[in-house]
This record gives C-alpha cells, structure tokens and sequence, in this order.
C-alpha cells in the first residue's frame, strides 16, 4: 500500500547525529540528517577537500569525485531547500553559507588545476 504525501511528509525521522532530536525532510532521508547536520557535514567535507586539493596537484580521479560531490550535494541541498519546508531564517542563511562553500570549493580546485595542470611541473 503506497503512503500518500501528507503521510510520508508527517512521518519524518529523527535525525542520526547524537543528542539531536529534530526531524529529518524526506529530501534528506537517505543521509540520515536534519537540514542544520548535513550542512555541518557539508561544510566539514568542503574543508577537508579544500586543504587536500590547495596544493593543487590532486589526482584527475579525485578531481572528478571532488565535482561529483559538489554537484550532488548542492543538488540534494537545493532539492530540500525547495521542497516547501517553512524554515527559520537562521537556517536559510546557513543554507546558502553551505552554497557558497561548496561553489569555492569547486572553483579552488579550479585554479588549483590551472596553477598546476596535471603531468607538468612533476618532480621540479
């Protein structure tokens, strides 16, 4: 029997970060978070990725997971953000933050690449 949009909508789950007790939107059920934890988690992952690729000599296979990762987070977030969710408008503000995280993250590790084009500079 399949549950009509009102009944998915109202059985939302509680998010899985320890000692949180909001619920989680039905964009975000797979991850597991409410909207204030997965752009936490955004934001943690964008800085990691950010110190890893500042050097600018990460590999074409992590380049392209990197760009993976930005177009399907920013992806999941606009799909939540749009959904129809009345949110306060501290987590609006948090909500584009993570936006821009993740747009300078992909344009860091686009001028990374171009001060460091793969196979040049190797070893000197």
């Amino acid at each position: 029997m399949q549950k009509s949009v009102f009944e998915v909508f109202v059985a939302m789950n509680s998010c899985s970060a320890p000692g949180c007790k909001s619920t989680v939107p039905a964009a975000l059920e797979a991850e597991k978070l409410c909207i204030l934890h997965f752009t936490m988690e955004i934001e943690r992952r964008c800085a990691e990725m950010r110190r890893e690729t500042a050097v600018g000599r990460t590999a074409r296979e992590r380049q392209v997971e990197i760009i993976n990762y930005v177009g399907g987070r920013g992806e999941l977030l606009a799909r939540t953000a749009t959904s129809g969710l009345h949110l306060p408008d501290e987590l609006k503000a948090r909500i584009l933050n993570t936006f821009l995280t993740l747009m300078n993250l992909r344009e860091n590790l686009d001028r990374a690449a171009l001060r460091h084009p793969i196979g040049r500079g190797e070893g000197r």
